[in-house]
């Protein structure tokens, strides 16, 4: 299979999955016979010569859906809608994309499983491909996606949803970073292109914009199996294309005055792709974009942000005393009040700041940047 034929395979899953629901099957079944229809696909033979890749998915799991109906046990209460089997042919356009998003992340089920179900109904990803992102067995990862299909039995595809969440499991899906064969935040970012397609609001660019503009920075973030901090990042290796769309795309988000988080968020990355050096990074202008952002809705973590941008706006000692409004509880909040004693000549506390920050952090590259971190201030000459 080329990879232009995996690609439009993939940009047709949620809208199959549509049609499939409109044509009588739960939600559950849909998406189990078109995970069908895709590992047919994998098979070279299968896909080969095929025109309308779009249709091709549609017959194959259709047919799938009803070789599941015809092995239940109750086949007569399943004898008029295998009767109503439609021709193999061209499928009526009818995008249910944003259905399935609303549905994938409805209320009744917890972020995590949302996040799992939204990259295997519209992601597209395997069980064995979430599990192995998520660093779950293949098992539990089955579980958790067929408990969420469960939960979701009856709900249809034109039930008003909250778009707010959406965008809340996407950017959840972004963070979980990258691990695996399968970048997830590569992933979030080509669902939220399909969300942007679909919709016209504003903080869903801005969503997308905030997506590319980290995004653009990955490949300077880990060199060596070392984590490296943005201001020692070597910006040659920033995706100087990633970063020309992304402003692209904020620009006339920011224009249509809705402000929203994702667009305040978005526009401090832009505030540090445009900077040349990190000495030359716009820092009182990223403070006001943290001014706004609490201004949206107040948060630790953004707090904690602001006292480190208003450390390098106006010094490490400005920085301590907005870092006494967020509680040491907050994730990172030890590496933040190292790295400003550190700015501010406090070696011994710094160092004591960096150790504590690497017993609490959650990966190995953080702990171990960290420990490097409190052990050259040790050995740093008093």
């Amino acid at each position: 299979m080329t990879e232009t034929d995996a690609a439009a395979l993939r940009r047709a899953i949620p809208e199959v999955v549509g049609i499939l629901v409109r044509r009588g099957a739960d939600f559950a079944s849909a998406e189990d016979a078109v995970q069908n229809a895709l590992v047919r696909a994998l098979e070279r033979p299968a896909i080969e010569g095929v025109r309308d890749i779009r249709a091709w998915l549609v017959t194959v799991a259709w047919r799938a859906f009803l070789d599941q109906v015809r092995s239940d046990t109750a086949r007569t209460a399943r004898e008029d809608r295998l009767a109503q089997e439609p021709e193999p042919g061209p499928v009526p356009q009818h995008d249910d994309t944003l259905g399935l998003y609303f549905l994938c992340t409805h209320p009744a089920l917890t972020q995590t499983s949302a996040i799992a179900l939204t990259l295997r109904a519209v992601a597209g990803l395997t069980t064995r491909q979430i599990a192995d992102a998520f660093l779950v067995p293949e098992a539990t990862m089955a579980q958790r996606i067929s408990r969420a299909k469960q939960r979701l039995a009856g709900i249809p595809l034109d039930q008003p949803g909250d778009l707010s969440r959406v965008m809340r499991v996407l950017y959840l899906l972004f963070n979980e970073g990258y691990s695996g064969e399968i970048d997830i935040a590569a992933e979030a970012i080509r669902v939220t292109r399909q969300l942007a397609a679909l919709t016209d609001e504003p903080e869903v660019a801005g969503l997308l914009a905030l997506m590319l503009l980290h995004h653009a920075r990955q490949p300077a973030r880990v060199v060596g199996g070392r984590l490296v901090p943005l201001a020692e990042q070597d910006r040659a290796l920033w995706d100087v294309d990633a970063i020309t769309e992304g402003v692209a795309i904020l620009q006339p988000a920011l224009a249509r005055d809705c402000l929203g988080q994702y667009q305040a968020q978005a526009a401090i990355a832009a505030l540090h792709a445009d900077a040349p050096a990190a000495d030359e990074t716009d820092w009182v202008q990223i403070v006001e974009w943290y001014d706004e952002l609490l201004a949206l809705g107040d948060s630790p973590v953004i707090r904690l942000n602001r006292a480190v941008a208003v450390g390098e706006a106006d010094g490490p000692r400005a920085g301590l005393v907005a870092l006494d409004t967020v509680g040491e509880d907050v994730p990172r909040y030890h590496a933040a009040l190292a790295y400003l004693h550190e700015r501010e000549g406090e070696t011994d506390a710094a160092a004591a700041e960096y150790a504590e920050a690497a017993r609490r952090a959650t990966s190995t590259l953080e702990q171990q940047h960290l420990l490097r971190q409190a052990e050259r201030l040790r050995q740093t000459p008093r």
